[in-house]
């Protein structure tokens, strides 16, 4: 079998960790399997760089950004490869333009394009377990480029789909896929099996297990992914293309505290004002997710709809300068909203999910400000200093229930 396997930052923090995930990595070898290793930089070292690149100039350029954020997934490999070593197996250290990985020229947020994997099959091939770097890549002119936030989940997929790998295996501080965060819910049970596009939702969705971009690469692929600790032995969460999880129609139940609300009132309502204000955006570069608009009055209408807070200011600037394309009359925006969301197969056609979500908001007295749903899940955005309380309501509703579908 081939096994890609995936270690956090947290999981090679420092040598003890590192010698750790050496001793899993070659348990995994000695069991008879070719291994790829893919990895995170150590513990906080993307963050120090960054702040070091601040310290020397408040406005780093981002391709010399990315250069030096590179280092750190460097440094891991090349220790991983020596604790290998020391328990006298062959390792390899490959940055990820020596493993292939080519992206496009977008810095900070690259996106990978295609792998040439003939060194890493090389490698393979002489009995060496690969390690690559995590998180980078290199575009067309050799710049060094970094892949975004969960860059090294995105590259073990990436590399699990195009070496054709029997499994990818995602080790972090986690022992799986929770129905919530158990920080926060302490009643959270952990999943065994998770489809694709519910995993996909709860990433998107505020839940920081998995990133979004590499559950799309591993259901685009068919890429079987299991998410596990790199400190225990136990049993993690398989994510698949499964129809029904454990016979329940809601997976799992995600909060985004990093989401803002931006309403732009009095809208000439008028056709193509909502094609103005969210092509506008989508030039630009700005996600818009919960959506809501009005009823028309008096020629006018309001539409909401949230962004994420990092880029609050940006989309604000963004629609005072296009004020005569959308002609609206003024701006309202709240920065102190979360999102709840709710993730499971069916959840658009059983009306009793939505009914029992709603009843548990009010019976913690939690109003709602906006809603929105899709076929797998269902949104609400409330008060950010309600969302503990209200993802501990509506997940005790739904151990509680029993849901007729």
């Amino acid at each position: 079998m081939l096994i890609v396997q995936k270690f956090g930052g947290s999981s090679v923090a420092d040598v003890r960790r590192v010698e750790h995930a050496a001793q899993r990595i070659v348990a995994t070898k000695a069991a008879g399997n070719d291994v790829v290793v893919v990895l995170s930089a150590q513990g906080s070292v993307t963050d120090d760089l960054i702040a070091r690149a601040l310290e020397v100039n408040p406005n780093p350029s981002k391709r010399e950004l990315d250069m030096l954020m590179a280092t750190g997934e460097q440094q891991s490999i090349a220790l991983m490869a020596m604790a290998i070593h020391r328990l006298n197996y062959a390792a390899v250290s490959l940055t990820g333009a020596q493993a292939g990985i080519m992206s496009n020229s977008r810095y900070g947020n690259a996106h990978i394009k295609r792998i040439y994997a003939g060194r890493v099959r090389a490698e393979l091939e002489a009995q060496n377990i690969v390690i690559v770097a995590g998180f980078q890549s290199t575009d067309g002119n050799r710049n060094i480029m970094t892949l975004g936030r969960g860059g090294s989940d995105t590259t073990a997929v990436a590399l699990a789909a195009i070496l054709n790998a029997d499994m990818c295996e995602i080790y972090t501080d986690v022992d799986g896929i929770y129905s919530a965060d158990p920080r926060v819910v302490p009643r959270a049970r952990k999943l065994q099996v998770i489809s694709y596009d519910e995993m996909l939702e709860l990433s998107t969705l505020g839940s920081k297990v998995l990133h979004n971009r590499s559950v799309e690469l591993a259901k685009k692929y068919n890429v079987p992914l299991v998410v596990r600790s790199s400190f225990t032995e136990a049993d993690g969460t398989l994510v698949k293309e499964v129809a029904r999880v454990e016979k329940t129609l809601v997976s799992g139940i995600a909060i985004d505290r990093e989401v803002a609300r931006v309403s732009v009132i009095g809208i000439k309502d008028t056709p193509g004002m909502a094609f103005n204000l969210f092509s506008l955006l989508a030039r630009n570069k700005i996600c818009a997710d919960v959506i809501l608009q009005s009823v028309g009055r008096h020629d006018a209408k309001d539409i909401s709809f949230t962004v994420a807070r990092g880029q609050l200011k940006e989309t604000l600037a963004i629609l005072e300068a296009n004020r005569d394309l959308i002609v609206y009359d003024h701006l309202d925006f709240d920065d102190k909203v979360g999102k709840l969301s709710i993730v499971g197969a069916g959840i658009s056609t059983n009306l009793q999910i939505i009914s029992l979500m709603f009843e548990a908001l009010y019976d913690a007295g939690i109003d709602i400000q906006m809603i929105s749903t899709s076929e797998i899940k269902a949104s609400v955005l409330i008060e950010e200093k309600n969302l503990d309380k209200a993802v501990n309501y509506v997940h005790e509703k739904f151990a509680d229930e029993e849901i007729q579908e």
